[in-house]
């Protein structure tokens, strides 16, 4: 989020129109021996929608033993496997050491933040996946679209696609075809510009970005369209954190996180609520193990035990004083993280949250010793009153309910809490992609307010971001709904009169295409196709369009499912030099924890033919407005220019230039980091939230959507889970072993899953049933497989971002025959069921 509300951030969304999509495909369906006319909205004969979900392959699947310790041995020969099998040894080598350090590049993969003291290795192994997977020496040319039609690349899995190398030269898909060909640059610009111009309004066009773009380009970016006429500016953001954001905003005034990664070794209790870092942010391990280090205590909170949250092996050198302790510590069994792990129910957060602040309460009440600061909360916030009556008027039997915990798990919590004088919560989608996201990170900061565990070192809000520029992306001006203050900055800026009304996010974006008011579509990295909610009505909806412009540097399913038209327009990657009209050039990024730094590529760009992100979004802005105002071309050559626009547009960026030279890094201003509250009140605000009530039927479910551990964002870098037990294969659905022999199924099974949604359902066939340590009438399945399931109308309220964590789904025995060559160990099952977890806590 920006660090500037707009006028009016609590408005609601608009709704669009869904009924011309659904009246397509209605048909009638047996459930129980009983007949009834039932919306499936994606079991249709249709070709785009096939096209746009992956193949349904089972067979190769391997459950096997899940590995619990993070890190170590195993990280380091799979950093070093993915790298020599893409780049081979001698760049290999020259790359790595250049990852996160102040004359390198920043890692394209997580957003977490660097520390000022950085090490040799300061990246993790997903990181290595994404340099690897970017520098790879594989290439996509002319000769392989000529192969393969878009139809039979819709065969392929995402991960086949993804393995077939960087892309080349810029190709069309030309209305009518079924091959991309080549085209020139000059050519493509000018067939975006003709199509950008022939539209009746700007609104009629979008612009997305993905969080791998930088600061640079983003800026840019969003300068093309607001002077082109609009703000249709979703982004990534909008689909994971745009639930931080709005909570944040509303409860402290800033969107964003308050704390910075010295603060961890400052803490002595860290909460971490639906966050799996172990393969999200792997680096984010290095803080929590420093925490820890320092005598800090760790509560997990989530509904399956993620292994990076109970124990990890430090592979890195640099952090043992005596050389000979390495080999030791890496074949050992790791050191514990989690002191107490909470197996809450999918989206129990709010209730374990106000039990915790109950129990404080009463315990204050009797006297006993408590963490509530009131000289803080008098002096510094609004609303307690407010909540003290409602934590009264909570029965402990809903808090137990809501969140799936007994009370004394939720007092083992709290004792930890009432005990603590300086605390960090951190969350990432666990707590966002929920129906009421807003509330769930209102209730996070209702508990640190408590405890005055705000402005102070070692304590604050931690939002766990996921790509590495996705919050500057926000900061840079990428959001829908600009605050006046930044259109006002940006018109004295650039000579222009932005547009005043807002504009559209990604929800909505896909109903306007899906309706024709959208028609051409331009995306700055990303896979929207695949990492968009309910897979089938967005295929619809992008088919809608007549132009559909993706700036990419490998093959997904986005430029296979496409408007009439389509570009694949490819770029540089972060690890490549970026040479243009003024000499080299750097970029710079925001990493989650609000600190800015460079990033420059090193290693020779993979085709001489390829563009920066900032020449690209310039070609098509000059092509398209000519230069003036704005001077396209002279910012495309010097990367200075828009550093120097961004200082007089951008608070906290004044003397953008001189100072990321000078200083290499520095922090954004933080209102709540010193206890500045740019509220409409100018205090923090406590809030009321409602423990949320889902009343699941017999058979029913609530699923989460997760990644792999060889898989970030929708970019799939291999076939393995090996944190739980998953090999070889993705299409799993992870149970409680009570709810499977309720259900009469057993581990290997296949089923199809369906989710519900006001009198719609959605249909994703033949997954493998896999027993798992997870809380009672929950399950997990990978995405993008399951975003099908995600219904494009469930969003959360305030910030209409969709709920791929909330699924209610009912799961069949498939008609498909049982899979061959599927490899189920119920050895291996057995021991992941009674995997080790903090002795204090067993699960529900």
């Amino acid at each position: 989020m920006s660090d500037a509300t707009s006028e009016d951030p609590t408005s609601p969304h608009p709704t669009l129109c869904f009924e011309s999509y659904r009246s397509k495909i209605v048909v009638e369906q047996t459930e129980a021996g009983r007949a009834e006319a039932t919306t499936i909205l994606n079991e249709t004969n249709d070709a785009i929608a096939r096209r746009a979900q992956n193949p349904e392959e089972i067979a190769g699947t391997r459950i096997g033993k899940a590995y619990t310790t993070a890190a170590g041995i195993p990280a380091i020969l799979k950093t070093f496997e993915f790298g020599l099998g893409e780049m081979g040894p001698l760049r290999t080598v020259e790359t790595f050491h250049r990852i996160n350090q102040r004359d390198g590049f920043d890692c394209q993969s997580c957003a977490w933040g660097n520390p000022d003291r950085r090490k040799f290795f300061e990246f993790c192994e997903n990181g290595a996946k994404a340099l690897s997977d970017e520098a790879t020496k594989k290439r996509i040319t002319r000769e392989f679209f000529a192969q393969y039609s878009v139809l039979e690349l819709a065969e392929k899995s995402d991960y086949w696609l993804n393995r077939q190398g960087r892309l080349t030269e810029p190709m069309v898909l030309r209305r009518g075809s079924v091959h991309y060909e080549p085209i020139s640059w000059d050519d493509a610009f000018q067939l975006v510009a003709d199509e950008l111009k022939a539209l009746d309004s700007p609104d009629e066009a979008a612009f997305y970005t993905s969080g791998k773009t930088t600061n640079e380009p983003a800026f840019l970016l969003q300068l093309f369209a607001r002077q082109f006429g609009t703000n249709n500016l979703p982004d990534c953001s909008n689909m994971c954190h745009e639930s931080s954001g709005t909570g944040l905003q509303q409860t402290v005034g800033i969107g964003k996180g308050s704390v910075t990664v010295d603060d961890f070794e400052k803490c002595d209790l860290i909460i971490i609520f639906g966050n799996n870092p172990g393969t999200n942010h792997p680096r984010m391990l290095t803080s929590l193990q420093a925490a820890k280090a320092q005598g800090a205590k760790i509560i997990a909170v989530n509904p399956l035990p993620e292994t990076g949250l109970m124990r990890v092996a430090n592979p890195n050198p640099q952090d043992y004083k005596n050389p000979l302790e390495l080999p030791f510590a890496l074949l050992g069994g790791g050191s514990a993280l989690a002191d107490l792990y909470l197996p809450v129910r999918i989206n129990g957060d709010v209730a374990l949250i106000k039990g915790i602040m109950k129990f404080i309460l009463e315990e204050e009440a009797a006297g006993r010793a408590s963490c509530v600061d009131h000289a803080f909360i008098d002096e510094y916030t609004a609303g307690f009153a407010a909540l003290v009556d409602d934590l009264k008027a909570t029965s402990w039997d809903e808090i137990v309910t809501g969140s799936g915990l007994t009370k004394e798990q939720v007092e083992a919590a709290g004792r930890m809490c009432a005990a603590s004088k300086r605390m960090i919560c951190a969350w990432a989608m666990g707590l966002t992609q929920q129906k009421n996201g807003v509330d769930n990170v209102a209730a996070v900061v209702n508990l640190l307010l408590l405890g005055g565990h705000m402005g102070r070192p070692g304590a604050g809000t931690c939002c766990v971001r996921g790509h590495s520029n996705v919050q500057g992306d926000r900061t840079m001006g990428v959001w829908e709904r600009p605050p006046k203050a930044f259109l006002d900055a940006l018109g004295r800026a650039f000579n222009f009169v932005p547009p005043a009304k807002w504009g559209k996010d990604t929800v909505e974006t896909i109903h306007a295409m899906c309706e024709g008011q959208i028609k051409v579509f331009f995306a700055i990295s990303g896979n929207f196709v695949s990492n968009t909610p309910d897979t089938a009505y967005t295929a619809h909806a992008i088919q809608e369009c007549r132009l559909t412009v993706h700036a990419s540097t490998k093959l997904n399913r986005s430029h296979i499912v496409t408007g009439q038209q389509a570009l694949i327009l490819p770029c540089i990657g972060r690890s490549e030099r970026d040479v243009q009209e003024s000499g080299e050039q750097f970029v710079t990024v925001e990493d989650a924890l609000s600190e800015v730094g460079t990033s420059q590529g090193r290693l020779p760009p993979a085709s001489p033919h390829l563009r920066s992100d900032v020449a690209i979004i310039a070609g098509i802005a000059h092509a398209t407005l000519g230069e003036s105002p704005i001077p396209w071309r002279s910012l495309a050559g010097n990367y200075d220019l828009i550093r120097d626009g961004i200082s007089r547009v951008v608070r906290g960026f004044e003397n953008f230039n001189q100072r990321i030279r000078a200083e290499k890094t520095f922090y954004l201003p933080n209102g709540p980091r010193v206890r500045r509250f740019e509220t409409a009140s100018g205090k923090a605000q406590f809030t009321v939230t409602p423990i949320p009530k889902h009343d699941l039927g017999p058979g029913e479910y609530l699923m989460m959507t997760i990644r792999t551990h060889d898989q970030f964002n929708s970019t799939i870098y291999g076939l393995d889970d090996r944190y739980r037990g998953v090999f070889g294969g993705r299409r799993v659905i992870f149970l409680n072993a009570e709810d499977m022999r309720e259900a009469g199924l057993h581990a290997g099974q296949l089923v199809d899953i369906r989710s519900h949604f006001e009198g719609e359902v959605r249909l994703a066939p033949s997954f493998l049933v896999v027993p798992y340590l997870i809380s009672r009438h929950c399950a997990a399945t990978y995405y993008p497989e399951t975003n099908v399931l995600v219904p494009v109308r469930s969003v959360a309220d305030k910030s209409n971002q969709p709920v791929s964590k909330c699924i209610r789904i009912t799961l069949q025995p498939s008609a498909a025959p049982d899979p061959r060559g599927v490899d189920i160990s119920l050895a291996a099952i057995t021991y992941n069921l009674k995997r080790n977890v903090p002795e204090q806590v067993t699960t529900t």
